[in-house]
């Protein structure tokens, strides 16, 4: 191997090393900037699907619209409950009012805080969906073994698009016992 190759390759092997650290300290710096980032203020401030409650409007019932809303939950990986709609799916009129309950129950054996976080999909549909009343508002206190029946009553704004027939609301529930015993 000539000496112009050997420096290429040494410089070479530096630029992937100093690469590889980088990515390896972005990775690592990720946790404390995802913390930093889903604090629960951030999240009321910014993330209105959430959090979005609104007093009751009287609108005018679209009656020639029929639009499905699929209502699904989910569980963050280490929250120990069960979670689910008791409609899994509904036929609405924009501008008319409906509630729909969910069922949430913990698992364990000590009392548990928990907080679910909405998701629309199309992600559009969240400034149509209008919450009067729902448990994604506040954090959930469950004592232990505790099942709760959960309301959410909403209203589809009747200046929805047309072209949406179909929406879906997904719920996510986290364990939050830790971060509200460390607040």
């Amino acid at each position: 191997m000539t000496d112009s190759t050997s420096k290429k390759n040494l410089k070479l092997a530096r630029t992937l090393l100093v690469v590889a650290v980088t990515m390896f300290g972005f990775g690592y710096a990720l946790v404390p900037i995802y913390d930093v980032l889903c604090e629960w203020k951030w999240i009321q401030r910014d993330r209105p699907d959430d959090i979005k409650k609104v007093p009751e409007t009287a609108y005018t019932v679209d009656v020639n619209r029929e639009i499905t809303v699929e209502f699904l939950t989910v569980l963050n990986e280490s929250t120990p409950m069960t979670f689910r709609a008791e409609t899994k799916q509904l036929k609405v009129h924009p501008g008319q009012y409906y509630s729909v309950n969910f069922y949430a129950e913990n698992k364990t054996n000590k009392e548990m805080k928990a907080r679910a976080i909405a998701s629309f999909s199309p992600a559009l549909i969240s400034q149509y969906f209008e919450k009067i009343e729902c448990f994604c508002f506040s954090e959930q206190t469950f004592k232990a073994k505790e099942a709760k029946t959960m309301p959410m009553r909403f209203v589809i704004n009747p200046e929805i698009p047309e072209q949406y027939k179909t929406i879906t609301l997904s719920y996510t529930f986290f364990d939050n016992t830790e971060r509200s015993v460390n607040n």
